[in-house]
């Protein structure tokens, strides 16, 4: 069975047949820089960018028709919108009372949803945000400047040191490294494996747990993945719900409920709280969120 086959296979168990996948492109407009948003939609069809209103997302749009290069126009450098895919921008939308927060951002680059936090925190509290790579930093440093973010500080730090920091965080994002999807990358098939998923989940888990130590008792994380793979989804919701004293908090957003039986293996009820993005319009995703679970 080829790595195709046997990954189609596996989503077919898991009651998905992919069907008529069509990525499209979409924006983000930055209310801090763009302040009304039917303006900006205006100036951006004028020069030629045919925009559609995203029906699950609250500043969202579909890049419809696009005469020149969604990142070559003015209003683009001036830091009013950002090219962010549109599934991407359900995580930080789920944050409750954002504003004046001290928030971890562990896996920030390449920034569009650091700048989707500032913009939401109105440039208010601050965001530690964190990426291991020196390459990948200068992209982040780009993407808030030329976005005016004001309440970022930026670490070169792999997320599993975060506790150095000393810092208790009340909001904390945690969009990990993982095997991404076929949707989104002509070449995955041939390129992945069960054994990279199964090292990305471990990965994952240790990033979580080091996560769960730095929050606050009344703070929130949020968990995504652009992952179809329950290893590094519903599998790890499973075990911080039984190893880290978290609980999974309901959500409402875009997506079917997570999976509570895989491959045999039932997994804790509360992970039905989390959403799974199958590939379509959007990459796949999956998106959950925590709390700390009272001590019994």
């Amino acid at each position: 069975m080829s790595g195709k086959e046997f990954f189609l296979h596996r989503y077919e168990k898991l009651g998905w047949k992919p069907s008529d996948i069509k990525l499209k492109q979409a924006i983000r407009i930055n209310p801090t820089n763009a302040p009304n948003l039917e303006e900006t939609v205006e100036r951006l069809q004028s020069r030629g960018i045919k925009l559609e209103k995203i029906s699950f997302l609250e500043k969202g749009y579909w890049v419809s028709k696009a005469k020149l290069s969604a990142g070559a126009t003015t209003e683009y450098l001036l830091g009013m919108y950002s090219i962010q895919e549109a599934a991407a921008q359900i995580p930080v939308s789920l944050f409750t009372d954002l504003e004046g927060k001290v928030v971890l951002d562990a896996c920030a680059a390449p920034g569009g949803k650091t700048v989707q936090l500032a913009d939401l925190m109105h440039n208010s509290g601050v965001i530690i945000a964190l990426d291991v790579e020196k390459s990948k930093l200068i992209a982040l440093a780009n993407h808030l400047e030329r976005c005016h973010v004001k309440n970022t500080v930026v670490y070169q730090m792999d997320a599993r040191h975060v506790a150095e920091l000393g810092i208790k965080f009340g909001r904390i994002l945690l969009d990990v490294p993982c095997s991404g999807n076929f949707a989104a990358d002509s070449s995955w098939f041939a390129r992945r494996s069960l054994k990279d998923i199964e090292a990305n989940a471990a990965l994952q888990r240790e990033i979580l747990a080091k996560a769960a130590v730095s929050l606050r008792d009344d703070g929130e994380i949020v968990y995504a993945t652009c992952s179809l793979e329950p290893e590094e989804n519903e599998m790890n919701v499973d075990w911080a719900v039984r190893n880290l004293r978290l609980q999974v908090e309901e959500i409402e957003c875009y997506g079917e409920k997570g999976l509570t039986e895989i491959f045999g293996q039932k997994l804790h009820r509360s992970v039905e709280n989390c959403r799974r993005i199958w590939p379509g319009q959007t990459q796949g995703f999956f998106v959950c969120k925590f709390r700390k679970r009272d001590e019994p």
